[in-house]
């Protein structure tokens, strides 16, 4: 006798070892979170005079060194990372029939690779004093 599934069982088939895979990367990914989010804050707003004192001048100063850039790709890499394996979990759980299913995880897949592109050329290629620009335009640090 043929075993037959039950049509109203939406069974997604994925390797246990992929999905043993995405249980870790959540994890680690929330830990770096809150350790990463947390230096963020308690940098940007215990500082000086707090929120009041983040601006345009303060970014450019922490981007200048290469210890903060690297803690901001970070923070970004860990956060698009956690929020697409969260995504990739709600369309496994909601979205009907395997076409369909596929194609959302490859918008997303799409979506996350441009912002990690995007937000790795803001933080790498930032220049506070651009060559060129009028003086009234360019933040006070500029020379």
């Amino acid at each position: 006798m043929i075993p037959r599934r039950d049509p109203a069982k939406r069974a997604v088939v994925v390797p246990q070892r992929a999905e043993l895979t995405s249980w870790v990367i959540m994890r680690v990914t929330g830990a770096l979170l809150i350790v990463l989010v947390g230096g963020h804050l308690a940098i940007n707003l215990m500082t000086g005079h707090g929120v009041h004192s983040v601006d345009f001048a303060f970014v450019s100063g922490k981007w200048a060194s290469p210890f903060w850039q690297v803690w901001d790709l970070l923070l970004l890499l860990a956060g698009l990372g956690h929020g697409a394996n969260g995504m990739r979990t709600v369309i496994n759980d909601y979205v009907r029939g395997d076409r369909a299913r596929l194609t959302w995880k490859l918008v997303m897949g799409v979506v996350v690779a441009i912002l990690v592109a995007l937000g790795s050329l803001v933080i790498f290629t930032h220049d506070p004093c651009p060559h060129g620009a009028p003086a009234d335009l360019l933040p006070s640090f500029c020379g």
